[in-house]
């Protein structure tokens, strides 16, 4: 397997709406539930932005494969963030199901 196959357009589609999922879910956190209308808008515009760049991906992969790595990527991502920037705990058992999840994703892609 070349790095170019494991690099595909749809790949960086959904890696790219993933992102944006990450970012929306942590400019919701900083909304505070809206209260800081600016954080809750730019959530609304990168969760648009992310099903725009899915709508993309699955026209070169399954829809199936494409939205489990988009929640998956997702999952990882608000995790890891949370934890880096808000100074969220996470427990042994969780970083177990991150590494898991990993595991996970990248079976995903290469079966």
């Amino acid at each position: 397997m070349t790095f170019s196959s494991i690099l595909t357009a749809g790949l960086l589609l959904v890696m790219l709406a993933a992102a944006l999922d990450v970012a929306a879910n942590l400019l919701l956190a900083k909304s505070r539930g809206f209260t800081v209308r600016r954080y809750g808008v730019m959530a609304l515009a990168a969760v648009g932005l992310a099903f725009v760049c899915l709508s993309f991906a699955v026209r070169s992969m399954d829809l199936a494969v494409a939205y489990a790595m988009w929640g998956g990527f997702g999952i990882l991502g608000t995790s890891l963030g949370g934890w880096v920037l808000f100074g969220q705990k996470m427990a042994p058992s969780a970083w177990a199901g991150i590494a898991l999840l990993t595991c996970g994703l990248a079976m995903l892609h290469i079966s």
